[in-house]
């Protein structure tokens, strides 16, 4: 056997030096991959509860009027069922559903008499009632919610001919988000009992949208919204 020469002893002492530090980088690599795991999944975990939260906080909304509890979750689920049939992608389908849970959430300011009171509202009351969207953005907003939620909770009450508040928005300068909002709304509204009202039922609720297609409610909406309870088989509930 030819003895191997100072040289040669040297690469494989380099070789071997090389391969160490390969290791250590590897297992070094492993431990930040292991980190950045567990911190990805920490986040998700907290953006979940920070969810759960926040729905629960828009649920209290609910309880402020005997007639409307699960009044945004209702809305929510028709959203979610026009905007799929409108070809939405089912991430963009569930940023309207959160939207729709959360879309009162501003009438956590609004003092729970007014929310159940039988009798029409003054005008000073009304006025109170009109600032939950504006309200209800801002809070989202301090939350660190992205526009495509703020916003779309900002414009529910916009109507296409600009009648509509905060902002007197028209047409196209309202989301489209923000008007399957708008539409599922005043349906779910309209088809329920009220503290000032008894239920007027879903016929009479498609009809109002019908009636103001083009003018309140956008007409690809409204259109979607009629065939979706018509002829889909929608149920509030499922």
């Amino acid at each position: 056997m030819d003895t191997v020469n100072n040289s040669e002893n040297q690469t494989i002492d380099e070789l071997a030096r090389l391969r160490q530090r390969v290791a250590e980088l590897e297992a070094a690599l492993e431990e930040r991959n292991n980190t950045v795991t567990a911190l990805q999944t920490d986040i998700e975990e907290l953006k979940i509860s920070l969810k759960e939260m926040m729905i629960t906080l828009a649920s209290t909304v609910d309880t402020k009027d005997p007639y409307k509890v699960n009044h945004q979750k209702r809305v929510a689920r028709l959203s979610c069922a026009i905007a799929r049939n409108m070809g939405f992608s089912e991430e963009h389908t569930n940023t309207i559903e959160f939207a729709g849970i959360v879309h009162d959430i501003g009438k956590i300011n609004v003092p729970s008499k007014l929310l159940s009171k039988s009798n029409r509202l003054l005008k000073s009351e009304h006025t109170l009632v009109k600032n939950h969207p504006a309200i209800g953005c801002e809070l989202l907003e301090k939350t660190g919610y992205p526009e495509t939620i703020t916003a779309v909770v900002l414009q529910h009450h916009e109507r296409m001919n600009g009648s509509g508040y905060p902002n007197g928005l028209a047409g196209e300068d309202i989301l489209m988000d923000a008007r399957i909002l708008a539409v599922a709304d005043v349906v779910e509204a309209i088809s329920s009992q009220r503290s000032h009202r008894q239920a007027l039922g879903i016929e009479m609720a498609l009809r109002e949208i019908k009636n103001y297609r083009g003018r309140l409610y956008d007409p690809a909406v409204v259109d979607v919204c009629i065939r979706v309870i018509t002829e889909d088989g929608f149920n509030w509930e499922k």
